[in-house]
């Protein structure tokens, strides 16, 4: 007689070579896995009612003490369930046409129904994430943080986009602004005459590659898009720039939506936070939804929560940590931490360690965002990331 824990990513491995009957593996496969799912401004009758439903189907709904009397008109709670629950869970609320009950209801179904995301660009191309792909980084800037990343040429550009192609790069990321903590902007013109030229000259050597352009400038944005670039990458969510959403809306280009606070200059004095997770969460996918009202869907939306912006270290750990609060959404998300601060703080022991040595711990992130879902990581080291990353998918898919 012995005893031995099962990894979730092994459960119908284990199932199917127990014999269990073909059509039961799926049935159980729901029932494998508790995943925590958060419900945000729920009506306080309707948080008692999913609370007495879940116990009902088997699970549980933590509230908060207020929950019981009514003592509050809105509450957040807990769910903890698994699929089979969640979907018991569902089918009783449906009954319930009362107290906000049907939205709660369609975002369980949205969440159970679970469909593959994508990214459709301008030209109609589909970049699939069965596997995570990985976004190497070309800063056609002086002082970039990471020396390693700078770019002085036309033909330094290319030579680097080239290794980072043969490298397994899906994407190549321009940037002609440091936006480092504490970095002054660029003019309009300077982050023009650096970012054009490099984007153009990619397109020519590489037609079939897909370049992002890392800016807040809707003007620079529009017209990268027509030197051949393929995703606006927003740090200010189209915030900077109210002229941002009609270029990408245009154009038909995706965009990807970056949380932070206030600039470069000031945004670590920024950091105060109730729940940091919580607010991202809910402040990118209220951007998001901005998009949407214009028929802008998920497969033009990606989402970045912005880490070393406006963060502190705790703050970066803990948007790691919980991922999973935006990837278990229907957009594509983008983890971009790569060498960044928290990475040399958490690994030195005196003193933070310089860009050049926090490899492993971007790798370390790498892999925790792989385990959460995320469906792009944008790294300055493209030939590592990839290596882990096909490695780690080997070893969840066997």
């Amino acid at each position: 007689m012995m005893l031995y824990e099962i990894n979730q990513d092994a459960l119908r491995y284990e199932m199917e070579h127990l014999g269990v009957y073909k059509l039961s593996v799926a049935i159980m496969l729901g029932k494998g896995k508790i995943t925590p799912l958060k419900v945000l401004h729920v009506r306080t009758p309707a948080a008692n009612i999913i609370k007495q439903e879940m116990l009902a189907a088997g699970g549980d709904c933590a509230t908060p003490g207020t929950t019981i009397t009514c003592a509050v008109p809105h509450v957040d709670i807990l769910l903890l369930g698994n699929a089979k629950h969640y979907k018991t869970l569902v089918y009783k609320l449906k009954q319930m046409p009362y107290f906000g009950i049907p939205d709660i209801v369609a975002d369980l179904e949205t969440y159970l129904a679970a469909l593959p995301k994508c990214t459709k660009l301008a030209d109609g191309r589909l970049l699939h994430y069965d596997s995570v792909k990985v976004m190497g980084i070309i800063n056609v800037t002086p002082d970039s943080f990471y020396a390693g990343s700078r770019k002085k040429s036309v033909d330094a550009v290319l030579e680097q986009a080239e290794q980072m192609l043969v490298e397994g790069a899906a994407i190549l990321d321009i940037g002609g602004e440091s936006t480092r903590p504490g970095s002054d902007p660029v003019t309009p013109e300077e982050e023009r005459q650096r970012v054009l030229p490099a984007v153009a000259e990619i397109k020519k050597r590489f037609p079939e590659s897909i370049v992002s352009v890392d800016t807040y400038r809707a003007q620079l944005a529009k017209e990268a898009l027509e030197c051949g670039g393929d995703i606006i990458n927003d740090i200010s969510a189209m915030t900077a720039d109210d002229a941002m959403m009609d270029v990408v809306a245009e154009a038909k280009a995706p965009i990807i939506l970056m949380h932070r606070r206030g600039t470069s200059k000031d945004m670590q004095q920024q950091c105060e936070y109730k729940n940091v997770v919580q607010e991202v969460t809910e402040y990118l996918l209220n951007r998001a939804a901005l998009l949407q009202e214009r028929q802008i869907g998920p497969d033009k939306i990606i989402l970045d929560p912005g880490i070393g912006f406006a963060k502190n270290d705790e703050q970066n750990l803990r948007l790691m940590q919980n991922l999973n609060a935006l990837t278990v959404n229907s957009y594509p998300v983008l983890m971009a931490a790569s060498r960044k601060a928290t990475i040399g703080n958490v690994l030195g022991l005196k003193q933070t360690l310089p860009p050049e040595e926090r490899l492993e711990g971007t790798l370390a992130v790498t892999a925790a965002a792989v385990y959460a879902g995320a469906s792009l990581i944008r790294v300055h080291d493209v030939k590592e990331n990839v290596r882990l990353i096909r490695m780690l998918e080997a070893i969840r898919k066997v």
